[in-house]
């Protein structure tokens, strides 16, 4: 048997959140302060992913103060609570490493719309409902 397989499927998450390349999300990740821990959103544009299985990774971009700043957040880890896709983004690439070397409106990717990313969303809707009744029921 596949001895790595089993242990991905053991240890990773059931379902991991639609993101794509280009999306704008609301990372919900949990940071230690002292003794007490918190959730803290980390709000940017998926420019890459990495990976498959349990070892799949996102790479987020945002800017603040002027700077750009990155950062690679594991999925399958504990420490990522939610990903919430706030917009879908229109992309030729699948890596946007280009948005590095723009800065302001220049960094805006334009939106995916129509039918497609509406299904998308309601089917993303269904499964959280999903998810939330079923963590209610435990």
């Amino acid at each position: 048997m596949d001895l790595i397989g089993q242990l991905e499927r053991e240890n990773g998450k059931k379902t991991l959140p639609p993101v794509h390349i280009g999306d704008t999300v609301e990372v919900h990740y949990l940071i230690k302060e002292g003794d007490k821990e918190r959730v803290q959103l980390f709000i940017g544009t998926v420019i890459a992913m990495k990976n498959r299985g349990i070892r799949r990774n996102v790479v987020v971009r945002r800017i603040v103060q002027g700077e750009g700043v990155e950062r690679t957040f594991p999925m399958h880890s504990p420490r990522v609570k939610d990903i919430v896709v706030t917009r879908r983004g229109e992309t030729r690439r699948a890596k946007l490493y280009f948005l590095r070397d723009r800065v302001g409106k220049q960094t805006r990717l334009k939106e995916l719309l129509g039918e497609k990313a509406r299904k998308e969303r309601e089917l993303n809707k269904a499964m959280r409902a999903a998810d939330g009744s079923a963590t209610e029921g435990s």
